[in-house]
């Protein structure tokens, strides 16, 4: 039998179809997103978060880089800003305060991953979600930082994390959660385990499992047939899922299942 908290949906028969006609019409009204991400040896990912924000319907957009990024960006990304990086090119310790001034700017904040792995960087993200009140999207490897220091992120309110199934699994870990996550889950038992986790812990998860998108926020789980296989789709994904959620701030799990129908 089907628990009562979970409910499906496909592309074509969205279970909140409401959502996308209560979307603003004006720019001005369909909210700030602001991208973190990227460092001197990869910045695909804030870049491509800052095409699907816009695409997903964001009324503005802005992505802040490490500085040591700067002259490989050039004039392909404009509406970029920079704060302090490390030697080896990721953001540093003391571009808190840049990205927490930014930060203040949006309704919601994505960061999109290309991180890097440095110590400097998993000090600054664990500070930022520590100080941050508001909606943060995290993704990629900003995923792993977390699942090495998970306290903060699991007790923060308005967090959502999109990850891969082998990411959800070193989070129960880390959460301590009885029941491993194992590969060969079928949907039923992965359901029950994010209704379990967001009952017990406060980030909404997004993750992909076999032919479905999974969306769960405070016990509740929403699945969705995928028509097509989704290789590239942790940051597509995020990006939609921030937009959408900073439109309906009041109605977490619909606005994130509604992304994912879109997405």
């Amino acid at each position: 039998m089907k628990p009562s908290y979970w409910q499906s949906q496909t592309k074509d028969k969205p279970l909140f179809p409401e959502l996308e006609w209560s979307r603003p019409e004006n720019k001005l009204h369909a909210g700030k997103l602001l991208v973190i991400g990227g460092n001197v040896h990869g910045f695909a990912a804030p870049a491509s978060a800052f095409g699907y924000a816009e695409k997903a319907g964001a009324g503005t957009v802005r992505v802040i880089l490490p500085d040591a990024v700067r002259k490989l960006i050039g004039a392909m990304l404009p509406e970029a800003d920079y704060a302090p990086s490390t030697p080896s090119g990721s953001f540093a310790q003391k571009a808190l305060g840049e990205v927490l001034a930014a930060s203040s700017w949006g309704d919601g904040v994505l960061i999109a991953g290309d991180l890097g792995r440095n110590s400097e960087t998993a000090i600054l993200l664990e500070s930022f979600l520590a100080k941050h009140r508001g909606r943060v999207t995290l993704t990629k490897e900003a995923i792993e930082y977390v699942t090495s220091a998970p306290d903060t992120t699991l007790n923060r309110e308005d967090t959502l994390l999109v990850l891969s199934l082998s990411q959800l699994q070193r989070l129960g870990i880390a959460a301590k959660m009885p029941t491993p996550i194992k590969f060969s889950m079928d949907l039923l038992h992965l359901v029950e385990w994010l209704h379990e986790f967001t009952t017990s812990h406060k980030p909404f998860i997004i993750v992909k499992h076999l032919d479905y998108m999974l969306v769960a926020a405070n016990g509740q789980v929403s699945s969705t047939k995928l028509a097509e296989p989704a290789e590239i789709w942790r940051v597509k994904t995020a990006s939609a899922a921030s937009v959408w959620w900073m439109q309906h701030p009041n109605k977490v799990f619909e606005a994130l299942t509604a992304a994912v129908s879109q997405a």
